[in-house]
């Protein structure tokens, strides 16, 4: 997190400096070339007429300075812009930016003209820092971002929904051995009742009869007297 700072700290100061750094190149007038300058709207007329009209140093100097006045747009841009076609969005910031500051200069800012030539020089420039230097630093800006949101996401407790116990295999056989048990039980007492009941009559069955053989009979011994 303090590294993300940092770098988007350094970035926002690059970027306030470089912007004091380019109004005053490019809307400092210039009284002596008052005569000389004139509007271009036409791609590549002052290419061509640096190369046919200018010296060697003269032309590099000229277009060189115009492309490394874009080169630190594909440096600092990037950090302030979405990750998604993030190459495609400082180019077209870069475009928009020069050909203002081309309009401004054009309208406002004596001995200096609206050049469409100059606004493609800076956005190449642009393009060409990103490419070298602007898409690691991006990079490495956006990597140190998203490392405190998967930290975050890792110590957020995950929900966690108890299952559901089911009785396992053992507890099932032990389960159905206690029910075959009690059914077990219970016939051997009811047949354990059966039976007592039917020793109960027996009992009293051959009681009756013992006691019916032991009474006497006094008709019989009477006339057995007589």
């Amino acid at each position: 997190m303090l590294v993300r700072g940092l770098m988007l700290a350094a970035a926002l100061a690059g970027l306030v400096a470089f912007s004091v750094l380019l109004a005053k190149v490019t809307l400092t007038p210039s009284p002596a070339s008052e005569d000389i300058v004139t509007s271009n709207l036409q791609p590549g007329r002052s290419l061509r007429q640096y190369a046919e009209d200018y010296t060697f140093l003269a032309a590099c100097k000229q277009a060189g300075g115009n492309l490394l006045l874009g080169v630190p747009f594909g440096l600092l841009l990037p950090f302030f812009v979405p990750r998604r076609l993030r190459m495609i969005r400082t180019t077209l910031l870069t475009a928009v930016a020069m050909s203002v500051v081309e309009l401004i200069q054009g309208a406002l800012v004596q001995g200096r003209a609206f050049d469409i030539d100059d606004v493609i020089l800076n956005t190449a420039g642009a393009l060409l820092g990103y490419f070298v230097l602007g898409r690691r630093l991006s990079h490495r800006y956006y990597t140190y971002a998203e490392v405190p949101s998967s930290a975050e996401q890792r110590d957020e407790p995950e929900p966690t929904t108890r299952p559901k116990r089911t009785p396992g295999k053992g507890v099932r056989s032990q389960l159905a051995r206690r029910k075959a048990g009690g059914t077990k039980t219970a016939g051997t007492k009811a047949a354990g009742a059966k039976a007592a009941a039917k020793k109960a009559t027996g009992t009293k069955g051959n009681r009756a009869t013992a006691t019916s053989a032991k009474a006497p009979r006094p008709l019989l011994d009477r006339l057995r007297r007589r």
